[in-house]
């Protein structure tokens, strides 16, 4: 499976797209060098990718980092706070809940990389609070999986309207169905089209 590891992967990525799509050729120079966007792999990025779960990348960011200033960033300071230490940082007690089980699931961190796509998704949708969406960030960013979507990400079905002159915004079928041939750099193709949303809206679609 190709993994994105630097700005080679996105380059090599970026060029796959010009080739099968001329909306893609004409607008990627427009958009500069793509954010590599990599993660650290465990905990903490899943923790990231629950917080950002239908709020704004602003108000998640805030709300890491009073969990950081708390000492209340990884599983050991969650096992041990109470939920109105956690809840003072603005988690909501369904992520409060999720958090709590995710810290305490046990999950092999280092062996999901040795998973397929689907396999590791499997893996960490079993987890409470754990959706596709939440599984696929993870996989982009923290992994680095190349052709990983996340076509149910309301900021990528936005920018791919606005890119592709739609009258509405697609739903998750049609986008996969959309990026098809973008296969097997579709995560190039998100990070392109979050850039794109950037420019389009003048705020961040992910964070």
């Amino acid at each position: 499976m190709r993994v994105i590891r630097g700005s080679a992967d996105l380059d090599e990525g970026a060029a796959h797209l010009a080739r099968v799509c001329p909306v893609w050729a004409r607008v990627l120079p427009q958009l500069g060098p793509l954010p590599l966007r990599r993660w650290d792999e465990g905990f903490v990025s899943i923790r990231d990718a629950v917080v950002s779960q239908q709020i704004s990348t602003h108000a998640a960011s805030a709300i890491v980092a009073r969990m950081v200033a708390a000492g209340l960033g990884d599983e050991v300071g969650i096992a041990a706070a109470s939920d109105e230490d956690l809840r003072a940082t603005g988690l909501s007690r369904s992520k409060i809940r999720y958090l709590r089980g995710i810290a305490g699931a046990g999950l092999d961190w280092p062996g999901l990389r040795d998973l397929s796509d689907e396999d590791a998704i499997a893996a960490l949708t079993s987890l409470p609070g754990i959706g596709r969406w939440t599984a696929e960030i993870y996989l982009k960013f923290a992994l680095g999986r190349a052709d990983v979507f996340a076509a149910a990400d309301l900021a990528l079905a936005e920018a791919a309207r606005l890119l592709y002159d739609l009258p509405d915004r697609p739903g998750p079928r049609a986008l996969i169905e959309l990026a098809e041939p973008w296969r097997p750099w579709r995560a190039v193709a998100a990070r392109g089209l979050w850039a794109y949303y950037r420019l389009a809206k003048g705020r961040e679609g992910v964070r």
